[in-house]
């Protein structure tokens, strides 16, 4: 396993990206909602890997939702860099994310994104496909 950093801008909002699949390897997705869309989003996920996400100064965390509210896009209240999608799971009592790859010190490695469409996707399905798909995570939240 390889363990790839980084973070928000100001470095409120942390991450520690586990995996075993080389930056090359991987293929980041560009979800095509209005939100991703506007942050040129360019997820990548390993549900073999994991995701540690720790905030120094909770006050400065925006944890935005909108539509169906099934997952917290993690955004810095001070710097305004988009980290990490975040869906804890009442089925399984888990917690998955999604890490965007410009988050990433080496974000230079991972390839260009695929654009990736879900408006039709049922609330029921996109759990279903995010628990199989994204990372198993943890949000841990300091002060």
């Amino acid at each position: 396993m390889t363990t790839h950093t980084g973070g928000c801008h100001c470095r409120n909002i942390k991450v520690e990206f586990e995996t075993a699949v080389s930056p090359e390897d991987t293929e980041p997705r560009a979800c095509q909602c209005s939100f991703c869309r506007q942050h040129q989003s360019r997820s990548v996920s390993d549900p073999d890997g994991r995701l540690r996400i720790t905030v120094d100064r909770p006050e400065a965390l925006s944890r935005y939702q909108f539509a169906m509210k099934t997952i917290e896009f993690l955004v810095c209240r001070d710097c305004g860099v988009y980290v990490a999608g975040f869906m804890r799971d009442p089925s399984d009592s888990e917690a998955y994310g999604t890490l965007m790859v410009s988050a990433l010190d080496d974000r230079s490695r991972f390839p260009d994104p695929k654009p990736k469409e879900y408006d039709d996707e049922p609330r029921e399905a996109r759990a279903a496909r995010r628990r199989k798909v994204w990372t198993p995570a943890v949000l841990e939240i300091k002060g």
